[in-house]
């Protein structure tokens, strides 16, 4: 019996890495927008219960997306220093196992979309699922795979929005463009990291297209994020906590500009990690900014 335990531990430990729940990067990236879609969307009154729903299908469809990755990839991870110990392309779990893993999760994640009983959002629910599942093969012949990672972790916005309001309006949509632009940048940090290997096996990633350009591209990029979250916020008449939060990101990103112009492996993946707190920041400015102000909307 306890031979059995240790060996479903094990097996348990190996899904934990495949899912990269001991990695919370990828769910805190992926949590953000939607959090900041969920506040605008119910004037910094969410439903409790959209907002769990959504917190816990942000987790089960990161956790999906990189069940998927490691499937799409394991003949190329093994090539890369970084990934080469991921459970499936070093044989320590099946592709059955990996496939059945990915469903399982996705059927999960679908389950609390229909709790929610809101027909555009189950129907929402399908591309969701079809951008996550697609994003790993895109690699092979996109120049900038990172602006489709864009579209697939920021979907929750539309999705948010459908939940709350049952229609998704303009404004979503420009969230979801200031968050491709967010990703470019951050995602490009990290494939700054791996651009030497990538350039090996013939991965495609943004850090490859924009060659000697690419600490401007980042930049730019962040710059077109903040620009675009800004004017929401100007249509929206958003105060003071608002703009400060975004200052706060202002400057995180820029800080994040001496850490990745040397292009040194770990400075730029220290950058990609502190994306958590631009995110963070700019939601915490949406979030007071409705507190404090108790203002509404028609």
């Amino acid at each position: 019996m306890a031979l059995r335990l240790a060996r479903v531990r094990e097996r348990l430990d190996l899904y934990e890495k495949l899912m990269r729940l001991d990695k919370p990067i990828g769910i805190l990236l992926l949590l953000w927008p939607t959090l900041w879609a969920l506040w605008l969307s119910a004037l910094g009154r969410p439903d409790w219960i959209v907002l769990w729903v959504f917190i816990l299908g942000t987790v089960l469809m990161r956790s999906a997306g990189c069940v998927i990755n490691d499937y799409a990839d394991r003949d190329f991870d093994r090539h890369v220093e970084r990934t080469r110990e991921r459970p499936l392309t070093a044989g320590k779990v099946t592709t059955k196992e990996t496939l059945a893993l990915f469903a399982l999760l996705s059927l999960c994640a679908f389950a609390l979309v229909l709790m929610l009983g809101n027909p555009l959002v189950v129907w929402m629910s399908v591309p969701a699922l079809f951008l996550a599942a697609s994003y790993p093969f895109t690699k092979r012949f996109f120049a900038i795979p990172q602006a489709y990672l864009g579209v697939a972790f920021g979907f929750g916005i539309p999705m948010a929005y459908a939940a709350q309001l049952g229609e998704v309006p303009s404004e979503a949509w420009w969230l979801l463009l200031a968050n491709v632009f967010w990703a470019v940048a951050y995602d490009t940090e990290y494939a700054m990291v791996d651009r030497d290997d990538d350039l090996r096996i013939g991965i495609k990633t943004s850090a490859i297209t924009f060659g000697r350009f690419d600490v401007a591209a980042v930049m730019l990029c962040y710059a077109a994020t903040l620009a675009i979250i800004a004017w929401v916020g100007w249509t929206r008449h958003l105060g003071w906590a608002f703009y400060a939060g975004l200052a706060v990101a202002a400057g995180i990103m820029g800080w994040h500009f001496t850490l990745i112009r040397k292009r040194e492996r770990m400075a730029c993946f220290k950058a990609f990690l502190n994306n958590n707190w631009v995110g963070a920041a700019i939601f915490a400015g949406i979030a007071v900014d409705f507190l404090v102000s108790g203002r509404s909307f028609g």
